[in-house]
């Protein structure tokens, strides 16, 4: 790939990305304060991302893969995205808010697949040219927390603005990249099944396939916790530019995506998923006891354990699904299991989380709601380590075949990532 095609797909992913962390991380932490929504108003508003992730294969399947050119549908999706966004920020009643960043997500979600769908298009090597570009999608990721945070914006309506302004500016950029036209026609029948065929659902009659998906299900319940309400938490405790202070999870997530191959071989697939459980566990434990200033280092472990809580779990999940479906399916695999998990998992995690926060709330200080972290925290704590136990005891890696093909799959500690 030529050094300018790749920086010019580098810039989309650091756009796409910029976006989705400028307004998404210090969400709660403005609604509860300037605008008193509520813990429940709160993980609604969050969960909105989570129902355009379901909705979203269905909206890809349908526009862009056979009717308009990729780089249209995303410059479409950003311009009204921003639209959209800016006029949530200006909204004082929850069900006008909600609904505005609702169809906001309904338009920025599919843009998620998009982003690299066009830029797989570019390649002549994916494997080898896709890692260094995606990882300026989690840059962009670093840059927003950082700005808004020094910036001390948290509480206020500018990181949604500055997204909203964001967005326009990509809608416009997606304009200038290169055509990307639908691969299939018009005129094909469009099904539930050409989204998720039939022989990639077959996948979850694998007794250890079904028990991954039903762990990963269950482990984006807490996880929505952790994205909803981690900005307004640290807030509340006292830390100091806390947005700034969370890039520091993206950070450890680049750091452990380099070592994720160094780990499969030496734990394998189960204890790879069964090490970024237990960090999930640790992560909260940190949360519930950790405070400011002399518990600090136990809110910066929290912070910092999201690269094995994300890379160990899902990044090895993704290489698992990769090995055990038939290259054919791979793609409707992975699909599939996004749409399970953070799709389905964090649309529950969404309502549940709360549910769980309201029942926690304190009387309000100075207008605004406090509320019992520490009970929040260990609920969140005692739920991931539940999934814990129930996937060690349940998962094995004994069954080895691949879905769709005869041959052999090597998992275990001898597996290496492809």
């Amino acid at each position: 790939m030529k050094l300018q095609m790749r920086s010019r797909l580098s810039a989309m992913m650091f756009l796409e990305y910029f976006i989705w962390g400028a307004w998404y991380v210090t969400l709660g932490t403005w609604l509860s304060g300037s605008l008193h929504f509520t813990g429940r108003q709160i993980a609604l508003a969050a969960g909105t991302t989570s129902v355009g992730a379901i909705l979203a294969p269905f909206f890809v399947g349908l526009i862009a893969d056979r009717l308009f050119a990729t780089q249209k549908v995303l410059a479409f999706l950003h311009m009204l995205g921003g639209v959209l966004l800016f006029a949530a920020t200006v909204q004082s009643s929850f069900t006008m808010f909600y609904a505005l960043v609702l169809l906001y997500c309904l338009c920025f979600m599919p843009t998620l697949a998009l982003t690299n769908s066009l830029a797989f298009r570019q390649m002549q090597d994916p494997k080898e040219e896709f890692g260094a570009i995606r990882v300026l999608g989690s840059g962009g990721w670093i840059v927003a927390g950082l700005l808004i945070g020094t910036l001390k914006l948290e509480a206020t309506s500018m990181p949604m603005r500055l997204a909203a302004l964001s967005s326009l500016i990509m809608g416009i950029y997606c304009l200038t990249l290169p055509s990307t036209p639908p691969l299939g026609s018009s005129s094909d029948k469009f099904s539930v099944s050409s989204i998720f065929p039939k022989e990639a659902l077959a996948l979850l009659k694998e007794r250890s396939m079904m028990i991954f998906v039903i762990a990963s299900f269950f482990i984006c319940i807490p996880l929505q916790f952790y994205y909803a309400f981690t900005n307004l938490f640290l807030n509340q405790v006292g830390v100091q530019n806390a947005a700034g202070k969370m890039t520091g999870g993206q950070m450890s997530e680049l750091l452990c995506m380099v070592l994720i191959p160094w780990f499969f071989r030496r734990l394998g697939v189960k204890y790879m998923l069964v090490a970024g459980m237990a960090a999930w566990v640790a992560r909260y434990l940190m949360f519930a006891y950790g405070g400011v200033p002399d518990g600090m280092w136990m809110l910066w472990g929290g912070i910092l354990l999201h690269g094995i809580c994300y890379d160990f779990f899902f990044v090895t999940g993704q290489i698992y699904i990769d090995q055990k479906a038939d290259a054919g399916l791979r793609a409707a695999a992975q699909g599939l299991i996004t749409f399970i998990t953070y799709g389905l998992g964090m649309f529950v995690g969404s309502w549940l989380s709360g549910f769980v926060v309201e029942h926690y709330a304190l009387a309000q200080a100075q207008g605004t709601v406090t509320y019992d972290w520490r009970s929040i925290w260990l609920f969140s704590a005692i739920v991931s380590g539940l999934v814990l136990v129930f996937f060690l005891i349940a998962f094995s890696e004994k069954e080895r075949k691949r879905i769709g093909s005869t041959a052999d799959l090597p998992l275990g500690s001898d597996a290496v990532p492809q």
